[in-house]
């Protein structure tokens, strides 16, 4: 019974997965403009971040949205078929759960931000003038 369970969601992910995909290119949101000098200034402070991700999970989809809609362009790590970055989440995070966000602060210490509507909240808070 287990294998069937297992054999339907796959056929799922399967279908579904490249419908989710084109959905999102179709609904891409214009990005947020800023001066060259504003855009430089975010960027160097994206890279103390990195989202952790799958790329068909609806919910890395609306936080990828939201980092377009911001022009927000941090590492993408993909967690599912990277054996390195899923053992890094479960490792360093705690659990294998996406999309993560990880913030790696001034002093160095890394938090880990684990639900799309905390990463959404949170990239608005610190990154919208």
């Amino acid at each position: 019974m287990k294998w069937l369970f297992r054999t339907f969601f796959k056929t799922l992910r399967v279908i579904l997965g490249p419908i989710l995909l084109l959905q999102e290119k179709l609904t891409a949101p214009a990005g947020l403009v800023r001066s060259a000098e504003a855009q430089q200034a975010v960027d160097q402070q994206l890279r103390s971040l990195a989202l952790y991700q799958f790329k068909t999970c609806p919910f890395c989809i609306k936080v990828r949205q939201e980092m377009r809609r911001l022009s927000l362009n941090i590492e993408l790590r993909d967690a599912q078929n990277d054996a390195s970055h899923r053992e890094a989440l479960l490792q360093e995070g705690g659990r294998t759960a996406v999309p993560c966000l990880r913030i790696v602060d001034a002093d160095g210490t890394s938090r880990w931000m684990y639900e799309s509507g905390d990463i959404i909240e949170y990239l608005r808070g610190r990154f919208v003038a």
